[in-house]
């Protein structure tokens, strides 16, 4: 090991920052964190973006830590074996540890004329897309917001807080995630706003044209703006490198987020697959792995075993316009309970929620090594029991 240690951070979301800002607890260590905008994105607000509420964007200088390196570029692919990684602006960065967290964004549509027709919102880019279009349209116009995941129901409360007529296609069930009692909440506050909800076994989008959307019970729905919010995807960067995958694209690693191929290379947030079982999504979630990926690496500075990961899950917030939201307490193994908050006082929670997300990077910023989060204990063993049957594996066990 040599007395100086690079490190670089691929991509600058709440994963990728909060290991960055992590890393700075060791002065020997530089950190070089690489992302292709000059800005973070607030994911949690793109619903916000495209409603006209929020531009969803902090500048980096407010949540990166002084000693961190932010290199504007994107990478184009990971030498493991040369430990180094080719950006697309034809430099190459030399590492001694890697932290991979690609993010995600959507995922390609496989429904006929979804990628031609519909707006996605996942990424910043295509928010900004989305909200032009909205903007220009007329208020009579129809639109129709396929997915009623998070992010579905959250544009689809936002958009039609702004007046427009706003139909959302479940494709099953609303908010999956939800208990029954909240589910039924939500349904009522969307029906207040004035969204049509259409959801059931015939709601599956099977098609989509420019001015409609097909439903695989045969009805067709006039649509001037159709939205996409189905489904997630990530970038295929770690697979175009090589290194081993899961079936959605994920980095495929240990517990302790070190991937299965090399310990030099350690993954975090959405694009990382411990285990094979991915946590879910979210800025939360980001957030605690980008946390525990940092101090994998620095474990092994150190000379030290790094830890397997552990964290449980408390709630799931669901924004439904600016004045109301469900706030769904959940139990550790990240299942619903039935107690939630609703109304105003869940607006606040969500609120809150959004904030914190980046008042934690700010924090771990300044004091680096600050951040914490709830652990689940068993939990995550007997999930890992029970999809595997065996006990987690870390790379020093299988060495």
């Amino acid at each position: 090991m040599t007395e100086h240690t690079e490190v670089v951070v691929i991509g600058g979301g709440y994963a990728g920052v909060m290991a960055a800002n992590r890393l700075t607890r060791r002065t020997d260590v530089t950190v070089t964190l690489v992302n292709p905008r000059p800005s973070f994105v607030a994911r949690l607000r793109l619903h916000q973006l495209v409603g006209g509420s929020h531009d969803a964007v902090v500048e980096y200088a407010e949540v990166l830590a002084k000693g961190v390196r932010l290199r504007i570029d994107t990478v184009a692919r990971i030498d493991a074996a040369g430990r180094r990684v080719a950006l697309a602006s034809g430099e190459a960065l030399p590492y001694d540890y890697l932290v991979y967290a690609a993010g995600s964004g959507s995922a390609e549509p496989l429904v006929p004329g979804a990628a031609e027709f519909a707006y996605p919102v996942a990424t910043l880019e295509a928010a900004r897309r989305l909200r032009s279009v909205i903007d220009a349209a007329p208020t009579t116009a129809a639109v129709t917001v396929a997915g009623a995941g998070p992010t579905g129901i959250e544009t689809a409360a936002e958009l039609a807080e702004k007046g427009l007529r706003v139909t959302l296609v479940c494709g099953g069930v609303l908010g999956p995630y939800l208990h029954p009692r909240a589910r039924r909440t939500a349904t009522r506050r969307l029906s207040e706003l004035g969204v049509t909800v259409i959801d059931g076994s015939g709601s599956k989008v099977t098609g989509v044209t420019r001015r409609a959307v097909c439903l695989a019970d045969g009805r067709e729905l006039p649509s001037e703006v159709t939205v996409w919010t189905v489904g997630f995807g990530v970038p295929d960067l770690a697979a175009r490198s090589g290194l081993s995958v899961d079936a959605v694209g994920r980095l495929l690693t240990d517990e302790t987020l070190t991937s299965v191929d090399d310990e030099r290379i350690v993954a975090a947030g959405d694009s990382a697959a411990p285990s094979d079982l991915p946590f879910r999504m979210s800025a939360y979630t980001a957030g605690c792995l980008g946390a525990h990926a940092a101090d994998t690496v620095l474990h092994r500075i150190a000379g030290e075993p790094p830890t397997p990961v552990d964290l449980s899950f408390n709630a799931m917030c669901i924004s439904l316009g600016r004045g109301a939201a469900v706030f769904q307490l959940a139990h550790k193994d990240d299942t619903a309970m039935r107690l939630y908050v609703s109304g105003r006082p869940g607006a606040k929670l969500k609120e809150f929620a959004c904030q914190a997300s980046v008042k934690h990077l700010v924090s771990e910023a300044r004091k680096p090594g600050s951040h914490s989060w709830p652990k689940g204990g068993p939990v995550r063993r007997r999930l890992l029991e029970a999809r595997h049957g065996q006990e987690p594996v870390t790379a020093e066990d299988a060495a």
